[in-house]
């Protein structure tokens, strides 16, 4: 652990992709982390690799992510940082968009119950549990190059999903400012992450690298080197704003 970092990170969607990076990347930092995800199994592996205690979490559930907090706060202690990469972007049978009118409406609320409610359960736990102590808690949550730009083989419901983080983000950021708590997002842009690879093969990823300026994929450890930014102290005056890491995709 470096010196003098106390703080316990709960990093949910720490399976894989942004998530494990990103845990990885606090680990090194030297926070205390609780890894949730609903593959319990992943994030066992993990914890067994960097350290921290691993959890299963659905958080399409709100009494999920209450019990979650419960267990987090009863093993670890007050969570300081929260960090959410969890989420699913539904694709056409071929591999290409799915539009709305093709979306079956199960689907359509399983996508807006983990992106975007999910999103608003964990944020809520969150902010009952803070106080007015000021002591620097961060919240960093993951929206999507997708949601900016209306997306490319992006799935419409998905898009919407994401949107509403990037509103929230600045919702949030208002309502925990006063307890000295900084809410942030990352959106990322085509990360090499098994999301994408849902929909772009390798062979396919230099005739997509095409529609981005810097002419690659990103990788997962380049978006987790921003989450590791936002939840560091040299971010303690940035609040409210979206990080884009994108390789110039989008640039808003």
């Amino acid at each position: 652990m470096t010196q003098n970092e106390t703080r316990r990170a709960l990093i949910v969607g720490a399976g894989n992709g942004i998530g494990a990076a990103s845990a990885r990347r606090l680990a090194a930092a030297g926070l205390t982390l609780a890894l949730a995800d609903r593959d319990l199994g992943a994030v066992t592996r993990l914890a067994q690799e960097i350290g921290g205690t691993a959890f299963a979490v659905d958080i399409a559930d709100a009494g999920a992510v209450h019990d979650l907090f419960e267990a987090v706060e009863s093993q670890l202690g007050h969570v300081d940082v929260l960090v959410n990469t969890a989420a699913i972007s539904p694709m056409a049978p071929d591999g290409g968009q799915l539009g709305i009118a093709a979306t079956d409406l199960d689907l359509l609320q399983q996508v807006i119950a983990v992106n975007t409610l999910g999103t608003l359960y964990l944020g809520r736990e969150y902010a009952q549990r803070t106080d007015a102590s000021g002591q620097g808690g961060r919240v960093v949550l993951l929206a999507s190059a997708a949601a900016q730009l209306g997306g490319h083989k992006s799935a419409s419901v998905y898009i919407a999903s994401k949107g509403a983080v990037l509103s929230f983000t600045k919702g949030l950021a208002r309502e925990l400012a006063p307890h000295g708590v900084t809410v942030n997002c990352v959106a990322p842009g085509l990360i090499d992450t098994p999301m994408l690879r849902g929909a772009l093969r390798p062979d396919q990823d230099a005739v997509a690298a095409r529609a981005v300026p810097l002419n690659r994929i990103g990788q997962a450890d380049e978006v987790a080197a921003a989450v590791a930014y936002l939840v560091s102290p040299d971010a303690a005056y940035v609040t409210g704003t979206t990080l884009d890491v994108n390789g110039g995709y989008y640039m808003g």
